[in-house]
């Protein structure tokens, strides 16, 4: 099957070396070339790729917008391509807050083609991967109609855990749920966002700024801690162990999203004596509803991010089709919620 990549890009010796190294990749064909954000979005409303490769810096609408928009009017995959990721870290953010996957250095033409083509190449097929994972259907579940199991006891000493699954323009959103959670909460916050693991330790940081408060790496054999705020750190699986600490696995090879809600969310609903409360916000695909399940199951509480307020309403549309979301509620209500059911599982 083809997979259809716009390029936009102001420079034309930028759009011939993205139009090389595409069509370098299997069954991947150019669908369209736009000069500028403006008119990026006219071409994506009329003809929607399955994938764009944005430039930040453009004339009429740069790349920040162009992304904003286009998630809002014709929602589908975006990676930020910009002659310097580092260079322009803060506008990498916010297109990744307003809905970009990711963001790579602009590739280089040279005397044997286009420069640093074989880890670009390697992003696309991750991306087509995703894309195919993504659009896959979760059946409805009969748990859609039952209630969520009563809340387990916790054992003593036992820090509750706030498990946050996000995707596609999750990190405004982590910043604003963390924003809405006290610094000295009582339990502790583990963070899975599908991103590149070489700009997670940049998101890391520029949530600390945003809601003042330290964000940290997770790190093997770290432990629960109340007011602690952790993202998964490293491209492997994080996954909490029997004895309450967390640790990286490789996993299951098949599985495109690494590190995945899922395997986080179902290590947690296999832990002994563990509870707590499960938040899926903004992001294209599923991961993360089949383990809320597993969660719900096992007595946790769980919330989704409303579609209205979400980038791409993938991810919690999915917990809410699935059953997995005890509520659904906008973004800013989000943690309140959680504040209020944690209230019923201090240590």
């Amino acid at each position: 099957m083809s997979f259809r990549i716009a390029i936009v890009n102001d420079l034309g010796m930028a759009r011939e070396a993205l139009r090389r190294l595409v069509l370098q990749a299997p069954g991947a064909t150019v669908a369209w070339t736009a000069n500028d954000g403006a008119e990026a979005l006219e071409r994506a409303k009329a003809d929607r790729p399955d994938l764009v490769l944005m430039d930040l810096i453009m004339p009429v609408m740069d790349g920040v917008e162009c992304t904003r928009r286009v998630m809002e009017e014709a929602p589908c995959p975006i990676l930020v391509v910009t002659a310097t990721v580092e260079g322009n870290a803060s506008r990498v953010y916010e297109a990744i807050g307003a809905g970009a996957l990711d963001a790579v250095d602009t590739p280089r033409l040279g005397s044997g083609g286009a420069v640093g083509d074989k880890s670009f190449l390697e992003m696309i097929e991750r991306i087509r991967r995703m894309r195919r994972v993504d659009t896959a259907p979760v059946p409805a579940s009969p748990a859609a109609a039952r209630p969520a199991a009563a809340m387990r006891p916790i054992a003593s000493g036992r820090c509750p855990v706030l498990a946050v699954g996000a995707s596609t323009g999750g990190p405004q959103a982590l910043a604003t749920l963390l924003r809405d959670t006290p610094a000295d909460a009582p339990y502790a916050t583990w963070i899975v966002q599908h991103m590149e693991a070489s700009f997670l330790p940049g998101l890391a940081q520029w949530l600390s700024t945003q809601c003042g408060r330290p964000v940290e790496l997770a790190r093997r054999g770290d432990r629960a801690r109340p007011g602690s705020v952790l993202v998964a750190g490293e491209a492997q699986q994080l996954v909490v162990r029997a004895d309450g600490s967390l640790d990286y696995e490789p996993g299951d090879p098949e599985l495109v999203h690494r590190p995945s809600v899922d395997v986080l969310f179902g290590s947690l609903a296999a832990a002994p004596d563990r509870t707590g409360a499960a938040v899926l916000l903004t992001g294209m695909g599923t991961d993360g509803a089949r383990g809320m399940l597993a969660l719900r199951e096992r007595g946790w509480r769980t919330f989704a991010q409303d579609r209205a307020s979400s980038i791409v309403w993938g991810m919690p549309g999915a917990a809410d089709q699935l059953g997995a979301a005890e509520q659904v509620l906008p973004l800013r209500a989000l943690g309140a919620a959680v504040n209020a059911a944690m209230e019923g599982a201090r240590p």
